[in-house]
């Protein structure tokens, strides 16, 4: 798991190599100022940083399925004596844990 930091670092290193950046200001494209740059590698940082922290949670309601669908997986498990609506959420959990 990466500090916030060691992100930061990272993302000087991609903005850095992908300059020259631009905006548009009054339809003029003007190359990015210093302070350009630094928000543009704190915005970088903080979305790697949320997505780290964060990431795991939209990636486990992707997984997980329809409410629907476990719902049928429950009802099935009940009537067949199966266990596979807990295995298939246990392996969401598993592939996608949540940050130490």
């Amino acid at each position: 798991m990466a500090t916030l930091e060691e992100l930061t670092t990272e993302a000087t290193a991609e903005i850095e190599a992908a300059k020259p950046l631009y905006k548009q200001v009054n339809n003029e494209r003007l190359e990015f100022n210093d302070a350009d740059y630094a928000q543009a590698v704190t915005d970088l940082a903080n979305s790697k940083w949320d997505t780290q922290q964060f990431g795991y949670v939209q990636a486990r309601q992707e997984a997980y399925g329809s409410i629907g669908d476990q719902l049928d997986m429950q009802y099935k498990d009940l009537v067949d004596g199966t266990t596979t609506w807990k295995d298939h959420i246990a392996t969401v959990k598993s592939d996608n844990p949540k940050p130490a």
